[in-house]
């Protein structure tokens, strides 16, 4: 038979039981609750681990891509240097190859002249070839003028020239005492350009030829003449001095 004071020890080591058990309860719910959230924790952290090197691999792949990008631009603009500069040699080379076709055409192209008071077109080489052989003739190389000048005539009859350079011709043969060529190159003139500004010379130099070929009675003809057809002009004052002296 026990006794009551085993008896209440007992019942108190049963309540004591009673009441621990809940608690142990209650630690162990706790401590499970702290692994997951350390587990918790730890997956998040290894998780923004990998977030942060996926976000540096994305940065650094982006700094290649810039460094690439920034590389490709220079070499972009290192070519379209030499680009512009080649274009710009192109281009001054174009504009040089074009004077030089201008320069060119120009040789060949017709240029407005005016002689004696005619005004015409005339070819470069016409007018060099004219120059040259009045250039000749002013030197007082007649018999040179007069080849040059005949040469001329052959090779541009149809000239605006032409008709000049029958008078410098005649003047040329008269200076070498060719007077009857000189005549006949002053009739050409007279006939072919009779109202020309030199014509009113050329029909007293045909009056001075025939003067110094002792054709006296021709001469004074042709000073008449002179006088009739152009009497406001220097040449009708020179044959009336000159016939007034045939008298």
């Amino acid at each position: 038979m026990k006794t009551p004071v085993a008896l209440t020890l007992r019942v108190a080591a049963l309540a004591v039981g009673l009441w621990l058990t809940p608690v142990a309860h209650a630690a162990l719910f706790a401590d499970d609750e702290a692994r997951r959230a350390i587990i918790d924790l730890r997956e998040r952290v290894e998780r923004q681990g990998e977030e942060i090197k996926q976000f540096q691999r994305s940065l650094l792949d982006q700094q290649e891509q810039f460094e690439s990008l920034r590389k490709e631009a220079a070499q972009l603009r290192g070519e379209k240097e030499e680009l512009t500069q080649e274009l710009r040699k192109q281009q001054n080379l174009a504009k040089d190859l074009a004077q030089g076709v201008d320069e060119r055409l120009r040789k060949f192209e017709p240029v407005k002249v005016k002689v004696d008071g005619v005004e015409f077109l005339a070819e470069p080489a016409e007018v060099r070839a004219y120059d040259d052989a009045v250039a000749v003739f002013r030197k007082g190389d007649f018999t040179a003028a007069s080849a040059s000048l005949g040469d001329f005539i052959r090779r541009y009859p149809k000239s605006g020239y032409a008709t000049t350079a029958l008078f410098w011709l005649g003047n040329a043969q008269y200076a070498n005492r060719e007077y009857k060529e000189a005549i006949r190159n002053f009739s050409v003139l007279l006939v072919g350009s009779p109202n020309h500004l030199r014509a009113p010379e050329a029909m007293l130099s045909v009056a001075n030829c025939q003067l110094e070929l002792k054709d006296i009675k021709a001469a004074r003809k042709t000073f008449e003449d002179v006088i009739k057809t152009y009497p406001q002009s220097e040449a009708a004052s020179a044959a009336r001095e000159r016939l007034s002296k045939l008298k």
